[in-house]
């Protein structure tokens, strides 16, 4: 009788290609949970606490840590040692007194940024917007968050939210002039100012024109584009 649902585990050879593990050591690796991101955009808790932090020598060292609610995402405990943690999030690790912003490398990878911010935050991607029941507004938000809201928001805007009670503080329309940074492409991990944005009434996406921070114009797809700021980012980022 054929195998039913999904498998547990996950080999090695093919997790996703940013993921920081040795490929041939060992046959089996964890699996991420279903959650708010998807294993090709995400870090499992535990590959993180072993392998990208070297909080743990092992996997049962990392699991201990983990299942003791010693670790926090977007400011809630998290005793699942495959939650996916992704772009954006927030990492803290009360007990050493850490904290790391996700963000995305100029190779597509993702990493961990440390910062120091004394207000808990982050910012959420507006993917699409739905009415509910009683006419309100739902944001779908990059990050799977929903969030009800009155209509002055709009596809393409990112939301600053306080975390962890989801209070929306502020808000970085998706408009010419703005900072953005890049999640995918050429041009991933960049940091460049919207020149243009073109509106095609086709089934292909629509695409955006920046300049970088070194002059150079360049274009994407607007999917690729996450707001940062107006005339300066309104999180901390490496230099360069």
């Amino acid at each position: 009788m054929a195998r039913m649902g999904s498998r547990r585990h996950l080999k090695r050879l093919k997790s996703p290609r940013h993921w920081p593990i040795p490929r041939k050591e060992k046959k089996w690796t964890v699996k991420p949970s279903p959650g708010p991101h998807s294993a090709d955009e995400s870090l499992p808790l535990l590959i993180i606490i072993r392998d990208v932090l070297g909080l743990a020598d092992t996997a049962r060292e990392a699991k201990r840590i983990i299942h003791h609610g010693e670790i926090l995402v977007d400011g809630r405990p998290r005793k699942d040692h495959k939650f996916p943690v992704g772009f954006m999030d927030l990492l803290e690790i009360p007990k050493i007194d850490k904290s790391y912003r996700v963000l995305i490398d100029k190779k597509g990878r993702l990493y961990l940024h440390e910062t120091k911010e004394e207000e808990r935050y982050k910012l959420c991607k507006i993917l699409n917007k739905t009415t509910v029941k009683g006419g309100k507004i739902q944001l779908n938000l990059h990050d799977g968050r929903n969030h009800l809201v009155d209509n002055d928001f709009k596809t393409g805007d990112v939301i600053k939210l306080r975390i962890p009670d989801q209070e929306i503080l502020d808000k970085i329309e998706f408009k010419e002039g703005n900072l953005a940074f890049i999640t995918g492409g050429k041009h991933v991990g960049e940091i460049a100012r919207v020149e243009k944005i073109n509106i095609i009434k086709a089934p292909t996406p629509n695409t955006v024109i920046l300049k970088s921070r070194d002059g150079k114009m360049f274009e994407t797809i607007h999917e690729y584009v996450f707001m940062i700021g107006e005339k300066e980012p309104v999180i901390p980022l490496p230099e360069g």
